[in-house]
């Protein structure tokens, strides 16, 4: 971790935060979700920069040390596509492999669909491809209390989460989300109410790394992490071809919580989501929660490797 570098790089008229290890011609970009941030990549940048390849981690605008846009409630996915494609042109890189984690999945394709050009190959980890829109979540067929459903409600995770302090609620959200259960609060619950204090951190995230997520999330707080995924979730962003060609991998937890949701665990395991990226592996480790690159360091980064060395020859 000594050895990466941290600079601003201006995108689109705002300073994002990134955080990059490794060097030469063949690049990964890594891209978070929530309540993720550049740290969340600490074990696969050191594993993939190891390898020979240049690894790149930032943060989302309005994420950690990223600028805040100046109108967050009006940005929708598109803004986090211009992000990755801005952030390639900033650097100077034609081409990448994009990684993502939760909804960084979705800007990992989306990208790949709109500028195929620019994707060596793709690697989601805890969510497969899905387009948003107003069915990209089935939120009816989940209790109202559904956290999705609560957070997408304008002011009420903003009242929920502000009972407590940044690290607080990074720890509730990490402990609650490690878990296989979809997590539904009742008609007189919010969602931090769910989480039991007498609760361990899992034993893969230390007090340390609470630390450095709270650091990273004090600075930029909720406010955006709210809009984008959460309340755009349903936003159609108007592609009309939303195939995506290049290689593809999709490591899934067995015991992660998204194979709960309504028809996704089908949506996977049926092979339905090869209709709109043909060429993809999967792979479900038998352990794994949602967080499982944090979780099984070791398995996924050797995962990942495999991909990257077979895609670019």
């Amino acid at each position: 971790m000594e050895n990466l570098e941290h600079k601003q790089v201006e995108v689109k008229g705002l300073k994002l935060h990134v955080a990059e290890i490794g060097s030469g011609p063949k690049v990964v970009v890594f891209l978070h979700g929530f309540p993720e941030i550049w740290y969340t990549w600490r074990h696969q940048m050191v594993a993939v920069a190891n390898k020979g390849y240049r690894a790149i981690a930032f943060d989302f605008r309005g994420y950690g040390l990223s600028d805040q846009p100046a109108e967050p409630e009006n940005a929708t996915f598109r803004e986090l596509i211009d992000d990755v494609v801005g952030l390639l042109d900033s650097l100077a890189i034609n081409k990448a492999f994009l990684v993502g984690k939760d909804f960084g999945a979705l800007p990992a394709y989306l990208v790949a669909a709109l500028h195929p050009e620019r994707v060596s190959g793709v690697v989601t980890l805890g969510v497969p491809y899905i387009l948003p829109g107003p069915s990209a979540i089935q939120n009816h067929l989940l209790p109202e209390g559904f956290y999705i459903s609560r957070w997408q409600q304008p002011g009420r995770a903003e009242a929920d989460f502000g009972r407590f302090d940044v690290k607080t609620v990074i720890r509730n959200i990490y402990t609650l989300f490690s878990r296989s259960e979809v997590p539904v609060a009742s008609e007189n619950q919010e969602i931090m109410d769910l989480f039991d204090p007498s609760t361990p951190l899992p034993p893969w995230f230390s007090e340390q790394d609470l630390s450095a997520y709270a650091s990273l999330y004090e600075k930029s707080g909720f406010r955006f992490a709210l809009q984008v995924p959460y309340r755009t979730l349903s936003v159609d962003i108007g592609i009309t071809d939303p195939k995506v060609n290049a290689p593809a991998l999709l490591i899934m937890g067995e015991k992660d919580y998204c194979l709960n949701f309504p028809g996704m665990e089908e949506y996977i395991r049926s092979g339905t989501v090869k209709h709109l990226v043909p060429d993809l592996d999967i792979t479900f480790l038998e352990e794994g929660s949602h967080f499982v690159h944090e979780q099984l360091p070791e398995q996924v980064n050797e995962l990942i490797v495999t991909f990257l060395d077979k895609h670019s020859l």
